[in-house]
């Protein structure tokens, strides 16, 4: 069995992966798979960020990137709402000034339009590796294909929209529409106020990602992965090795090194010279009991035009969403929470909100919305693997894939160039 490690002696491992969220999860299980000795690091618990509470979404189709030329005009009006779908705290402005400069300029069309391409690139190696890693660890049943369908209030929202699903189904991304009555007899009890829905049958959704995080770190630890609960306060790397300080006093050693803490992931990589614009997008949501709805809301349902969604999970229906740009330590602002879970009532009529957990999360986000997935410019032993925003969940076992290629020095199954860190 693993064990959490107080021997301040050095221990010696084949990988050091840094971060207990499911990216960091993702690629020890894969790692320990092909059987190395892995180390895990995990500065507060398994699962203690953004993969804990998220929308539990394997969301396959979401690849248009957040930064749009069309964002930048929805942003103008959004920005002044401290409630809205996408807004900034005033007060951090000078803080994260520097990130939402390169949002817009990552919103300009021809990185847009190669963003699209690269994130589909990695949705289409997602799909093929997250069966795969469930497989490994006997966790299939988590795994539930009941797809998402998504709400237009507005027929010219729809109408606008129909343009970005045809982008998607170049990329191989099937879809189904249901217009008027045929939407209200395929999901009945909406409000009679939507007109549309996109049904996305690839969409797939887990019974409860925390649970997720505890059953894989479970299985890890059952393999002999060693977990030390700690910050790693400094990383080295010298004749092919790499050395990693804990701030519990404990030296690792390793021939690599994978850096996937999420959000904290910035202040490492700046250590080792590489300045990552990383920012902790905060997403909210309100977990309720499963009683909140009757039967028959087993599909994923976005509120497109609001910038949120109700998810079934085994127990429970979670209504997240929203992008909060903020400084890190900035407390959060469960109105964001209260005001989705309200809207929702007023889409879902039978929807009883009593009863709910409200839950803030911080989402590593990078401008272009793409993560960083590469060497560091220091050293070939220290490889990132943060800044996927939204989509660590979906994008997981695909980038636990990319990392064991590198780690092998095996060709990459997609190409990782456009993810590389000195693309800053």
């Amino acid at each position: 069995m693993g064990s959490e490690i107080k021997s301040r002696d050095i221990k010696k491992y084949d990988t050091i992966v840094i971060g207990g969220g499911i990216v960091g999860l993702a690629i020890a299980e894969k790692l320990s798979s092909e059987g190395q000795t892995v180390a895990l690091v995990e500065r507060d618990k398994i699962a203690a960020g953004a993969s804990y509470g998220n929308a539990s979404s394997l969301a396959y189709s979401d690849i248009m990137p957040l930064a749009s030329p069309g964002m930048i005009r929805k942003a103008i009006k959004w920005f002044i709402d401290p409630l809205g779908p996408f807004s900034v705290v005033p007060k951090d402005i000078f803080k994260t000034a520097g990130w939402l400069t390169r949002f817009f300029l990552a919103a300009r069309t021809p990185r847009y339009l190669r963003s699209i391409d690269v994130q589909a690139s990695l949705m289409h190696l997602s799909r093929d590796t997250f069966p795969d890693m469930l497989e490994r660890t006997g966790l299939t049943s988590m795994i539930r294909n009941n797809g998402a369908l998504h709400l237009y209030q507005d027929w010219s929202f729809y109408r606008r929209d129909l343009q970005n699903w045809a982008v998607r189904l170049k990329h191989g991304i099937n879809y189904e529409t249901y217009e008027e009555e045929d939407l209200h007899h395929f999901q009945p009890g909406l409000s009679k106020d939507f007109v549309a829905g996109v049904f996305v049958p690839q969409w797939q959704t887990i019974t409860n990602p925390a649970d997720l995080c505890t059953e894989l770190h479970e299985k890890l630890s059952a393999r002999g992965v060693d977990t030390f609960y700690s910050t790693a306060d400094d990383i080295q790397s010298s004749g092919g090795e790499t050395l990693v300080s804990l701030g519990s006093g404990e030296i690792l050693n390793a021939h690599n090194t994978v850096l996937a803490a999420g959000v904290w992931s910035a202040g490492l990589s700046r250590q080792l010279g590489d300045h990552v614009p990383v920012i902790g997008e905060r997403g909210y949501n309100t977990t309720l009991p499963k009683t909140a709805l009757p039967e028959g809301y087993d599909k994923t349902l976005v509120f497109s035009e609001h910038g949120f969604l109700i998810t079934p999970l085994s127990e429970h229906f979670r209504i997240g969403g929203a992008s909060e740009i903020a400084a890190l330590d900035q407390k959060p602002n469960y109105k964001r929470a209260k005001l989705m879970a309200e809207k929702a009532t007023k889409f879902l009529p039978e929807l009883s909100i009593d009863d709910g957990e409200q839950w803030m999360g911080q989402r590593p986000s990078i401008p272009d919305t793409l993560p960083v997935i590469g060497r560091s410019s220091q050293s070939d032993n220290i490889i990132y693997a943060f800044g996927h925003g939204h989509l660590g969940l979906t994008q997981s076992a695909a980038t636990a894939q990319l990392v064991s290629e590198l780690i092998q020095n095996k060709t990459p199954s997609i190409d990782i160039h456009p993810l590389r860190v000195d693309r800053f």
